[in-house]
């Protein structure tokens, strides 16, 4: 357990501040603003902002930032993913200070210097024509486009070349201003200082930031589209397959069994698809699962690579997997339950050992509007599931996938 103190500062901040014994203070700022709440030209934009606020402020040249960013002689990064826009610095708790002052120099007072934005344009399209590169990555790109007509999960978070090409001065500042205001702004902090002593920095250096009224764009939530496609590409040595479920009908008591099924079906590295996809078969090396339970995405997603010959065996293993589990031919008994509170109560106690990723789990919480402490409550939750809920939800959620297959073109 962490000692947590939750707070909102006059200006619409919501900070959360953590209190615990150690000398690193990790800081993290999030942006309530991602890739899902894009219009489809602004597919793109939040990750790009992203990567200007580091390029200097009204106060500090890109340079000048840099070097006081490198100077508190600890960790800073920035990423951006479906819903939020986050920034972080861990550093010495001697540094926490600084850090916060950086950050709200970032925040608040970004430059977007014309030259800067010329530069980051470049890096940006070399990043999206390295993911091309990616197998991986080009697959998932793939599946998201042929699964969705409208919803944002089509869209990859960097966006697509068409639309970094056009975003301009004007376009970034406009949404920058829009959507970085103190009551969009969650910030965690975790220090060995109390929490009125954190407090009092935070507003220290953020009461000049103006409470804004504005509003998000309607996130358009689309289920999958049951389908299996075929696409090429050249110089690639293994096929991929991915599966792509969505759940957006399945409440919190099924998302309980849901990480349980996925855990034992392939999250695992002993889980139901490795075993027979390679250690039975031999058909793959790389194989897992992927469940995604954050707000208005609920997606599943099923991944391997194999030679193009064993695509069809591959798929019928994969097949003949769901349909045993939903035939209630593998049994989920109760050391199935009891190791999954095991993984659960490990993956907690790593979190809880450092100061970053405490810091960046409490600050997803918030901006998801969720307990702080609902590891705690999970874990109680635990003891309640039974393998009835487990085939039910696998019967629920485990049906009508997309499916998309890459071949190497000939």
């Amino acid at each position: 357990m962490f000692d947590g103190k939750q707070k909102v500062l006059p200006n619409g901040i919501k900070l959360i501040t953590i209190k615990k014994d150690t000398q690193i203070a990790a800081i993290h700022a999030g942006i309530k603003i991602g890739s899902i709440y894009e219009k489809p030209n602004e597919k793109g934009i939040s990750h790009f902002i992203e990567h200007m606020l580091f390029k200097g402020s009204r106060n500090r040249t890109n340079e000048e930032l840099n070097m006081e960013l490198e100077a508190l002689g600890g960790e800073y990064n920035a990423y951006t993913d479906n819903t939020s826009t986050v920034y972080s610095i861990t550093a010495l708790s001697d540094e926490l200070e600084k850090s916060v002052e950086l950050l709200s120099d970032m925040l608040i007072n970004a430059a977007f210097p014309n030259e800067e934005i010329e530069k980051e344009r470049d890096v940006i399209l070399a990043e999206i024509r390295t993911s091309k590169d990616d197998v991986e990555d080009f697959s998932f790109k793939k599946i998201n486009e042929i699964a969705f007509n409208k919803s944002p999960l089509k869209y990859e978070t960097i966006g697509d070349e068409k639309n970094v090409k056009k975003f301009n001065k004007e376009k970034l500042i406009n949404f920058y201003e829009k959507y970085y205001v103190p009551n969009n702004c969650y910030i965690s902090i975790v220090s060995p200082f109390d929490h009125d002593e954190i407090s009092d920095m935070v507003w220290r250096y953020f009461k000049e930031w103006i409470w804004k009224e504005f509003k998000r764009e309607e996130v358009i939530v689309e289920n999958n589209i049951p389908c299996k496609k075929v696409s090429y590409k050249k110089d690639i040595e293994q096929s991929t397959i991915i599966y792509l479920f969505t759940f957006h009908n399945v409440n919190k008591e099924e998302e309980l069994a849901l990480r349980i099924l996925n855990h034992k079906f392939g999250e695992s590295a002993n889980s139901i698809l490795f075993r027979e996809l390679r250690e039975e078969r031999g058909l793959a090396y790389d194989v897992y699962s992927d469940l995604d339970l954050t707000s208005n995405v609920k997606t599943l997603y099923i991944y391997t690579a194999v030679g193009e010959e064993s695509i069809e065996e591959t798929i019928k293993v994969i097949d003949e997997c769901i349909d045993r589990i939903k035939n209630e031919e593998i049994i989920f008994d109760d050391s199935t339950i009891k190791l999954m509170k095991k993984v659960l109560k490990t993956a907690v106690a790593f979190t809880l050992e450092d100061s970053t990723d405490i810091g960046n789990y409490v600050l997803h919480q918030i901006i998801d509007d969720d307990d702080i402490y609902k590891f705690v409550s999970d874990m109680k939750k635990l003891e309640q599931v039974k393998k009835k809920d487990i085939y039910d939800v696998a019967k629920l959620v485990l049906r009508e996938p997309t499916i998309h297959i890459l071949k190497k073109q000939k």
